[in-house]
């Protein structure tokens, strides 16, 4: 039997004044609230129609899943993340979706493209794991072959900075797990961030 491959997306629900602070600080709620709509909108366009997987969004806060068929046009499966820190929210999809490798990619990485997203499911063919590294210590894409069983590493991350891959890398190989990488990309966290991308 062939099992079918998984990529969830992970995005904040879009409303002026919340989410993407750091990025707020330098450029202004409304240029924030604008990349972050239009980020996730694009990201959804070039992802959730390849036959390749079945794409989802996983929204935060979990009301937003009903609301979010509005705020994107997408083909993309709308479902809650659930509550706890960001560890937490991901080992629950990790849990929860149908059998086959799951791929999570945040929504705030403009050059994410299909080959990436393919890459990753090609290296689970052969690991256990595959990292996206960030350049600022996280990464911006983990996946799991989840087989035989499912064991995500994500307990005692410190998230946010620059220990995110560093701690999940420990967990992996605590583990016992094999692990594949793409390459680095950046986040926009910042106004420089926004910048180098050439954003509009």
């Amino acid at each position: 039997m062939t099992l079918e491959n998984h990529l969830v997306l992970f995005a904040r629900e879009p409303r002026l004044g919340r989410g993407k602070r750091r990025l707020a600080r330098d450029v202004g709620d409304v240029t924030a609230w604008r990349f972050h709509w239009l980020a996730t909108g694009r990201l959804l366009q070039r992802l959730a129609g390849d036959p390749r997987w079945t794409t989802y969004l996983a929204i935060t806060p979990d009301r937003a899943a009903v609301r979010g068929r509005g705020l994107w046009r997408t083909p993309a499966r709308l479902v809650p993340q659930g509550t706890g820190d960001l560890g937490a929210r991901m080992e629950r999809m990790m849990h929860v979706m149908p059998p086959g490798p799951v791929v999570i990619v945040g929504a705030d990485i403009p050059d994410v493209r299909p080959c990436h997203v393919a890459q990753a499911f090609r290296l689970l063919g052969r690991h256990d794991a595959v990292l996206g590294p960030a350049d600022d210590g996280g990464y911006w894409l983990v996946g799991l072959k989840r087989r035989p069983t499912v064991r995500p590493p994500f307990q005692g991350v410190r998230w946010g900075g620059p220990q995110a891959r560093a701690d999940t890398l420990a967990n992996l190989e605590r583990l016992g797990m094999s692990v594949g990488f793409l390459e680095t990309l950046s986040d926009v966290d910042t106004g420089a961030d926004l910048r180098s991308h050439h954003w509009r």
